[in-house]
């Protein structure tokens, strides 16, 4: 397979790492063609149609028109669509293709993936994303799996990707992705629950002190708070989603999923009281500490008298 054939690239699903990738690829030279759910939406069209223009990518409301005769197909969407996706789109594929789902679900979600995908001789590739996109962009760490996974991690590279091949059976990828965010957003839950009660005390700068001198290294008395809470903050709901695939990859192991599922149950909780509260997400402003009093505001005031909890 030869590692430079990539020139042209389709993406399905244009939100925050499809519009990434997209526009990241397209500065390199690559041809990239882009579909979107809210293209077929009115009040959405407009909006990702100039998102696509900035980007100098092309959008196509079509899936056939976008995937045709694309050397790769990146499948970047919300869980609950990805196998609907590839269904649909493997009627368009061919021999000799690349479809690379990067969708956070469980490993039997990859795998019904795949036995879709092979139906059209494509090559699937499962992707496992492990770390936030915006940050490193096209050089967020991936890990891939599959019969092709290091001839694509080889070709994924020479298009300025960061892929590693892990196994050559699909699942592994997305095992390694969902057992870690059992703690990463176990983690970042844990901090809303465990900060917005202290903070409601008047407690949270001994409860900090407390946590830096158990765990010195991780940062609870700098930026570390402010980081948890944030991701909760601007992906709650995604990463609510995601919980839901972890715990479908646990019960299919017959682990029961009670932590996995309290996380998602958590991260909901702070995305509705947000919009409850009509705040939103303002990153360069962010603080964990005024989030929780605006939102302790909101639920005194919707209860007089009351003391009601997160």
């Amino acid at each position: 397979m030869n590692p430079n054939s990539i020139r042209r690239i389709a993406i399905i699903g244009f939100g925050e790492a499809g519009g990434i990738f997209g526009l990241d690829f397209a500065e390199r030279g690559l041809e990239v063609r882009i579909t979107d759910i809210l293209l077929r939406e009115r009040e959405c069209r407009e909006a990702m149609l100039q998102k696509a223009q900035r980007a100098n990518v092309s959008a196509h409301d079509s899936l056939q028109a976008a995937v045709g005769d694309a050397d790769l197909v990146i499948s970047a969407i919300t869980s609950s669509a990805s196998t609907d996706a590839a269904r649909e789109a493997a009627e368009f594929l061919s021999a000799g293709q690349i479809y690379l789902d990067i969708n956070s679900v469980s490993p039997e979600k990859k795998r019904e993936i795949a036995r879709v995908i092979e139906t059209s001789n494509a090559r699937f590739v499962e992707a496992a994303v492990m770390a936030p996109v915006p940050p490193q962009r096209l050089k967020v760490p991936m890990l891939l799996g599959g019969a092709w996974a290091p001839e694509a991690a080889e070709m994924l590279s020479s298009i300025g990707m960061s892929a590693k091949a892990v196994s050559d059976r699909i699942g592994v990828a997305s095992a390694i992705k969902m057992c870690r965010s059992v703690l990463m957003k176990g983690l970042e839950a844990l901090t809303v629950e465990c900060l917005f009660a202290a903070r409601r005390y008047g407690a949270e700068e001994e409860v900090l002190a407390s946590l830096a001198a158990s765990y010195p290294e991780m940062g609870w008395t700098n930026e570390l708070p402010d980081y948890l809470v944030s991701r909760v903050a601007q992906h709650g709901r995604r990463r609510a989603a995601e919980m839901r695939e972890v715990a479908e990859t646990l019960n299919d192991v017959q682990l029961e999923p009670c932590m996995a599922l309290a996380t998602a149950e958590r991260q909901n909780w702070l995305v509705d009281q947000m919009r409850k509260s009509k705040i939103s997400y303002e990153h360069e402003s962010f603080s964990w500490a005024a989030l929780a009093d605006s939102i302790h505001a909101e639920l005194e005031a919707s209860v007089p008298g009351s003391r009601e909890k997160p």
